[in-house]
């Protein structure tokens, strides 16, 4: 019913696009214009730009796409993004009737305050929230606010495929192992994503299934990840929340050796 495609852009960046049943197309985080225009040779016809929130890695590229192919962009409420022509909020219905596609909005904040993702048909544009085997870094949010966010993200059903910005699942992993060097589903998961990346393709998507099994920010109320956690601190963090904060401080200041 749909086509995915993730477009390699800036230095790891994806750019999504999401085709409908019609041969229409939604362009979801164009950091750059040139990866989506240079697809316009093989029949791509957009109808609508998705953005998740206002970093330029995320929306460098929307406003040259709008003005080329004619076309609205749905964004956030946030002043910074200046070329959305819709702007949304928490549980919004975006009906793109021309490609056959509908979204729901979900305001997701963390990694910036006004961040959303954007979902339907069994996908998850999640933007800088959600990546595989890790998260986005708290620039603007709390711990427990990213926390929340991400705790909706892994309420979806088990099959939703998350699309994420950046190919970072390698990096993620070497991070993950060390806080659960024992977790089985996490070794399957990184040789998935050697594979893919030996063969030159993305590691995206990924079930949320998948990341609930193996995403260390997604499980910081299993005993493995809190005792990790408090091992690596010198003591216990108390609750889920001062998990989540301690893991986000370690990882943002990990090295793999």
């Amino acid at each position: 019913m749909f086509q995915l495609v993730a477009l390699p852009a800036l230095n790891d960046n994806y750019i999504w696009l999401m085709t409908g049943s019609s041969g229409r197309s939604v362009i979801v985080d164009p950091g750059e214009a040139a990866p989506v225009l240079a697809r316009q040779d093989s029949g791509l016809s957009p109808c609508a730009i998705l953005l998740t929130h206002h970093h330029p890695d995320h929306i460098g590229g929307a406003a040259e796409l709008a003005e080329h192919f004619g076309i609205p962009v749905y964004a956030p409420d946030d002043a910074r993004i200046s070329c959305a022509d819709v702007r949304v909020a928490e549980g919004d219905a975006i009906e793109l009737p021309d490609a056959g596609l509908t979204f729901s909005t979900m305001h997701l904040p963390g990694h910036t305050l006004s961040h959303v993702a954007y979902v339907g048909h069994g996908v998850a544009f999640t933007g800088d929230t959600l990546f595989s085997l890790g998260c986005g870094r708290l620039f603007e949010g709390t711990p427990a606010q990213m926390l929340v966010s991400l705790q909706r993200l892994a309420a979806l059903p088990d099959d939703t495929r998350v699309c994420c910005g950046h190919e970072y699942t390698l990096a993620n992993a070497a991070f993950a192992q060390v806080v659960e060097p024992g977790n089985p589903a996490l070794v399957e998961r990184l040789a998935q994503a050697r594979a893919a990346r030996g063969q030159g393709q993305p590691t995206l998507p990924v079930s949320i299934a998948s990341e609930r099994a193996t995403n260390p920010f997604l499980r910081c109320d299993q005993v493995s990840v809190a005792h990790a956690v408090a091992r690596h601190c010198g003591s216990d963090p108390g609750d889920e929340v001062a998990t989540f904060a301690a893991l986000r401080a370690w990882k943002d200041g990990f090295r793999a050796a």
